[in-house]
């Protein structure tokens, strides 16, 4: 079975059937031309085959289409009687092309054509009527059979038809829930999220909040001491923006950095000049792809992880520099963070840092990788869904 071009089925019996009026008209002519070479039969034959194409080509009214087909039968058996065998190709169009009782009178006209035009060699009219009957009786039952196999092949067409149709709107349905499940997945993430936020902001309320301003506390109690003046401020300024972190953690807020729609890359850049500020370590962050707007817990938890990293180096590393790369692909979005430090042997009970950003990573259904040996320098490599930022809302509404 093939298609054709207007998307119709074409099975081997479609094929069949419209070959076979062909064959029966040719191949009695090619038989009696072997037999004796005659012009007229050569003529009749091509012209005979040539009227059957043409009512292929352009539908030409039954009647006449019949009438002038039946004529050239007729003309061919009086000249040769293997052109008797052209009249099963006649009763298979009486069946195809005819409705109803239509169609058994088109094979009782084609028989009679077929006996009169026969030489008759001194055949009574009674031998002539039951030649007649039977004729009619087995082109009948023949045609029947035909019809029957023709209109089984029409549901056939018609219910695989039905079938490839029902199979594209499955196949449509299945990735509109495939869109609906991601949307689902999404949502149900941003919901955990929620939820270990409000348990981690009771948390941070609780204990590090309340340190960190006994801390500030201290320290403006101190004064300005000249020689300790310098680091004072320094620590009085982490100290201030740690504070101010978790007091957005308590609200609930993307990071402080990322509140007003900067991209990223930028977050990062500043991130890494204060980190380099503080620790005297040269770092410096690259971008490839084409930067664009993520989700808030995307851009939340690559920043998160930059951030551990960054404190990881500061504390282990002993690192002569540091290199922060953001990747934007089409579906994800990767941060490295490498070092040139005194690296680590990676064993089965991983530091809180390093789980804490496994944690940020897995929620998202991303992956976090870690490259470090002793001596040759540490690689952390984030990579999560770029899921896209949501919609600004309409200002006028």
């Amino acid at each position: 079975m093939v298609t054709t071009g207007s998307g119709a089925e074409v099975t081997r019996w479609d094929r069949v059937m419209a070959a076979l009026p062909y064959l029966l008209v040719l191949l009695p002519g090619l038989f009696a031309l072997l037999r004796e070479w005659r012009w007229e039969v050569l003529a009749l034959t091509l012209v005979a085959a040539g009227w059957q194409w043409l009512m292929t080509a352009r539908p030409l009214p039954l009647v006449v289409y019949f009438v002038v087909l039946l004529a050239l039968i007729a003309a061919l058996v009086r000249m040769d009687t293997v052109f008797t065998v052209t009249g099963v190709g006649a009763f298979l169009q009486c069946f195809v092309l005819l409705a109803g009782w239509w169609a058994y009178g088109g094979v009782a006209v084609t028989v009679g054509v077929l006996i009169a035009a026969r030489p008759q060699l001194g055949r009574t009219p009674a031998e002539l009527l039951v030649s007649f009957v039977v004729g009619v009786l087995v082109a009948s039952m023949v045609g029947l059979v035909v019809k029957t196999i023709s209109d089984q092949n029409d549901r056939l067409k018609a219910v695989i038809a039905e079938l490839r149709e029902t199979g594209a709107k499955l196949a449509a349905l299945a990735g509109e829930n495939a869109h609906l499940q991601s949307q689902l997945l999404i949502r149900a993430r941003e919901a955990g999220v929620l939820e270990e936020r409000q348990r981690m902001a009771r948390e941070i309320h609780d204990t590090i909040a309340q340190g960190l301003t006994a801390i500030l506390t201290q320290l403006e109690a101190i004064g300005d001491i000249p020689a300790a003046r310098s680091r004072l401020d320094t620590v009085r300024a982490m100290a201030r923006e740690s504070l101010t972190e978790a007091r957005r953690s308590v609200q609930a807020l993307r990071p402080a950095p990322l509140q007003h729609e900067a991209q990223l890359a930028t977050v990062l850049r500043d991130l890494a000049e204060k980190w380099s500020a503080s620790t005297g370590v040269p770092a410096l962050v690259s971008v490839t792809g084409d930067p664009r707007p993520l989700h808030s817990e995307v851009e939340s938890s690559l920043l998160r992880v930059a951030q551990e990293a960054l404190a990881n180096v500061a504390k282990h590393a002993s690192a002569g520099r540091v290199g922060l790369t953001v990747s934007y692909m089409e579906d994800v979005v990767a941060l490295d963070v490498r070092d040139d430090g005194a690296g680590f042997t990676m064993g089965p009970a991983a530091g809180f840092g390093l789980v804490s950003m496994r944690q940020r990573v897995n929620r998202l259904a991303g992956t976090l990788e870690i490259e470090t040996a002793p001596g040759q320098g540490t690689g952390i490599s984030a990579t999560v869904p770029a899921i896209p930022a949501d919609p600004a809302p309409d200002s006028g509404t």
